[in-house]
């Protein structure tokens, strides 16, 4: 599986990339046909939610999955988006397989 991760005007530390990769990285055994998942990672302006942004996009055959959530730290929301992920992806291969 293939992560590309994108930090948008900022540089993201190593400590911080791998942890993001560790997250996804085990999604792939909610629906195996993930072979890229795609992350943004941005400050956003908006600080009632916190001002990190995750962004998730993940391309499948018939439909492509986008998650986007915010927090405090870029941990938080990245777990938020792991969760939420997990979630999109079952529905999508209970989807498939009733097709």
């Amino acid at each position: 599986m293939n992560i590309k991760i994108q930090s948008i005007k900022f540089d993201a530390d190593k400590k911080l990339v791998d942890y993001v990769e560790a997250k996804l990285s085990k999604l792939n055994k909610y629906n195996e046909e993930i072979t890229t998942i795609e992350v943004y990672l941005k400050l956003d302006t908006n600080y009632t939610e916190g001002n990190k942004k995750v962004e998730v996009m993940i391309p499948l055959s018939g439909s492509d999955i986008f998650v986007e959530r915010q927090g405090k730290r870029f941990e938080e929301a990245v777990d938020l988006c792991v969760d939420a992920l997990k979630i999109s992806l079952t529905k999508s291969k209970e989807r498939a397989r009733n097709i």
